[in-house]
Order: structure tokens, then sequence, then C-alpha cells
């Protein structure tokens, strides 16, 4: 079992060597998933209808800052999947759409982390803090938190810029996306995460 980072992730502020207040380095902002088919009804009920318009600002703030933005697409080995190669939903959401010079990397499985190349790009440019937005909570998001967290990153998930989809737990009760997203959220908090809010970085680094 892990040890909850003591360091408080959400700190306004960090001190250089001589003690004075500094804004602390921008993490990477990771998007995960985002695009066409997990907007279109056939993907299901879902929570957080204004995630997107939450990752679109952190996206804008990235952008004005300079800082690194990675964006990940998830393309199926499955047959008639949402996300299978050459479909339109397997396409990034039009404004989350990548820029020529933003790193843009595909996926077969829902952790980000494996079998990508993510962990060296993020290594060689010494990149130890990240910032994870985009669905499903309790999948993609999920599951790439948990592997940067055990990989040492530093890693913040946004609760308001991700979201989950209704889902039959394993005793057979059916859980809202609400309870599917907090309860991934919760599972995430303090083991291999911390959880924001889009205000709460914009205020940290944008502010």
């Amino acid at each position: 079992m892990r040890v909850p980072r003591q360091r408080d992730l959400l700190s306004v502020f960090e001190c250089d060597f001589e003690g004075l207040p500094v804004k602390p380095a921008v993490p990477a902002l990771l998007i995960i998933d985002m695009q066409k088919g997990m907007a279109t009804p056939a993907a299901g009920p879902r929570n957080n209808p204004e995630a997107e318009q939450n990752i679109a600002r952190l996206l804008n703030a990235w952008r004005k800052l300079g800082a690194t933005v990675v964006h990940v697409r998830h393309m199926s080995r499955t047959p008639g999947s949402l996300f299978w190669p050459g479909q339109v939903g397997a396409e990034f959401q039009d404004q989350l759409a990548p820029l020529p010079a933003e790193h843009v990397l595909e996926k077969n499985v829902p952790d980000a982390l494996i079998n990508t190349g993510l962990e060296r790009w993020l290594r060689v440019r010494d990149i130890s803090r990240l910032v994870i937005v985009g669905v499903s909570t309790n999948n993609s998001v999920e599951a790439t938190a948990r592997t940067a967290g055990n990989l040492g990153f530093d890693t913040m998930v946004v609760a308001d810029a991700t979201f989950a989809f209704a889902q039959t737990d394993y005793a057979g009760t059916q859980r809202s996306p609400d309870e599917v997203h907090a309860m991934a959220l919760a599972n995430l908090d303090g083991e291999y995460a911390a959880i924001a809010s889009t205000q709460d970085l914009l205020d940290k680094f944008a502010g």
C-alpha cells in the first residue's frame, strides 16, 4: 500500500533556495480520450456535462503559458467500437483538437502509460508532474493515474474535467454516473493522486 504524499500538491507557492515564494513549475496537461465517440448518445448516460468546457479552459490556459500538453486517443482493437480506427468516433473533438506542436499518442488499452512510450517521453523532458483530465474517470483516467502515481509522478486528477458513465457493479446494483465518478476519485485520492478542480489549477498556474 502506497503512503499518501505529505506535500500539498495544490499549495499556491513553493519557496526557492532563499526561502522566497515562487510559482511552481507548470505540470504537463494530459488529456485522455476526448474523442467524438464520447460525445454521442451511444456512449451512454454520463455526469459532469461541463467537463468539456473545463478541459478547454485548462487547455487554453496551458497554451497561453507555453506549457506541455499531451493528447491521448484510444484506438480500439474491438470491431464495431466507437473508437475503431478510421471512424469519426475515433477523431478528437474539434474544440480539443491538438495543435501541430502538441504531443499526440495512441493507446490500445485504458492505461496511457502502457505500451505508448509516454513515460520515457516525459522522463527525457524532465517532466515529473502531471495534470490528468478526460474520460472516463473510472477507466482510462483512473488506470493512468494509478500507474503515474506508482511511477513517482506527482499526479493531479481534475474532478470537474473528467466524467464517468453509469455502470452495474459486481453485486448487480446499477450505479449512477455520479456514483461511479465519485468512487473512482476516492480510489485515487491520497494514494495515487491529488484531486483538484479546474479553478484550483487556473488560480495556481494561470492566476
